[in-house]
């Protein structure tokens, strides 16, 4: 218990520590990065494919893309509670 503990409050002072250090540094995604160095080493490049749908702000965006991480999160954890809740189930049955 107190090893946990002690892990996550150095994750939090490693994040903390990561938005103190970078002040004013724009936090842009890979996507958008990647776009640019590739117009500047190609700049005739035409994409294969239009996305389907834009999403109308990069709030919304970034909304889309926290639920994502949730729900995969999410079943991660699930599926890990449940195969370990399994096999204490089955030790104890013994």
């Amino acid at each position: 218990m107190k090893r946990n503990i002690a892990l996550m409050g150095i994750v939090l002072l490693l994040m903390v520590y990561a938005f103190l250090s970078n002040r004013g540094a724009e936090f842009e995604g890979a996507d958008a990065q990647a776009e640019t160095v590739i117009e500047e080493i190609r700049p005739d490049y035409q994409p294969w494919f239009e996305p389907l749908w834009e999403p109308p702000s990069s709030e919304i965006e970034s909304l889309l893309f926290a639920l994502q991480a949730a729900l995969g999160s999410g079943f991660i954890c699930y599926y890990l509670g449940y195969t370990i809740g399994r096999k204490k189930a089955v030790e104890q049955s013994r």
